[in-house]
């Protein structure tokens, strides 16, 4: 079975975190490039979260990218209210010391990926400042991506941040709104 190639941006909480464990455990799938957004956690947080995801699994090969710091428009609100002050439930894990992120941005780090490899999934899992900004600025590399997944929103239900939002979009709204007006793909 051939895998399918993955770059996953996400905002490493607690969620993430495991979201990342199974996806780099799948046999159905190749991560080949994390993006961290500022979400649950702050930027630097999510790519030292990201970094001690990897270290569990042994797979300190695939690069991690520091992104958006901040939303576009709004205020940053982070989540460490319900994460811990680390993201990650307070655990103390230690960080990763013999590895470091891509010096590449996100945005770089898209170009690299994308423009050697056709047929990637995208999943987004937090906020989408860094996938609007990508969509903004390069929208030509998203003709190698073939599948869109956002973590996000809530359907016939309340929100978890308020009776109307969901804390991705609610964190960025700008983003979320330019991402589903402008997607060239189908967003599941």
């Amino acid at each position: 079975m051939q895998k399918h190639h993955v770059i996953i941006d996400a905002d490493p909480g607690i969620d993430d975190s495991l979201a990342l464990l199974v996806a780099l455990q799948s046999p159905m799938i190749e991560v080949i490039g994390i993006s961290i957004v500022a979400g649950n956690v702050p930027t630097d947080i999510g790519v030292a979260n990201a970094l001690k995801v990897l270290r569990e699994v042994d797979r300190l090969d695939i690069p991690v990218f520091a992104g958006a710091t901040t939303p576009w428009t709004h205020e940053y609100v982070s989540a460490q209210d319900t994460h811990g002050m680390d993201g990650m439930g307070d655990s103390q894990m230690p960080p990763v010391t013999d590895v470091s992120a891509s010096p590449l941005d996100a945005q770089a780090g898209y170009k690299t990926l994308l423009q050697a490899h056709d047929d990637v999934w995208f999943m987004a899992l937090g906020p989408l400042t860094n996938v609007a900004q990508s969509l903004k600025t390069q929208p030509e590399l998203w003709s190698h991506v073939s599948r869109f997944i956002v973590m996000g929103g809530a359907y016939q239900t309340n929100g978890n941040t308020s009776p109307v939002a969901e804390y991705n979009f609610w964190v960025d709204p700008d983003a979320a709104d330019y991402v589903f007006q402008n997607s060239p793909l189908m967003i599941e």
